[in-house]
């Protein structure tokens, strides 16, 4: 029905080499941001390295260390996003994964980053729900299982 509209298959060609065009900028953009934040992650370890030693007691320090890689990941994981091969048939579904998982990722990040003594209980409220609903609809869209390797699974377990 849809392709019997005059022009609509041109269009759809060319609105998807449009969506490709995108992404592979996108990706080349995202890619030299992850690697800027590596680069940058690196150089503070380096210099955390040469002036505290191995052992740093900081809590500041390492609120900023595990922030920055989280930085890194969420930059990663984001790019994955956006490479989600189109010819995959649950590609929405792969890609809405993708999203709650930074979404996941970037509240987490700041959970590290939060300075404690200056918190606020409704912003830590507002936190603590945000992740939770992300993994409540994370877990809600997850790929089930199939039913026989479970009851596979389980006679295996009891019957070795």
């Amino acid at each position: 029905m849809i392709s019997r509209i005059p022009g609509f298959l041109q269009t759809a060609k060319a609105f998807d080499l449009f969506e490709e065009c995108a992404m592979l900028v996108l990706t080349f953009l995202i890619v030299i941001i992850a690697s800027l934040s590596l680069f940058h992650v690196v150089v503070a370890v380096g210099h955390m390295l040469l002036t505290t030693g191995l052992s740093p007691t900081s809590p500041q320090v390492l609120q900023s260390l595990f922030g920055m890689f989280f930085t890194v990941l969420i930059a990663l994981e984001f790019k994955h996003s956006i490479l989600v091969l189109p010819d995959v048939q649950p590609h929405s579904m792969v890609r809405m994964r993708s999203v709650l998982l930074i979404g996941m990722m970037a509240t987490v990040r700041k959970f590290i980053v939060l300075d404690l003594s200056g918190v606020n209980v409704m912003e830590m409220l507002a936190l603590s729900a945000a992740v939770l609903s992300l993994g409540v609809v994370y877990w809600l869209i997850r790929t089930p299982a199939p039913a026989s390797s479970t009851a596979d699974d389980i006679h295996h377990a009891e019957h070795p």
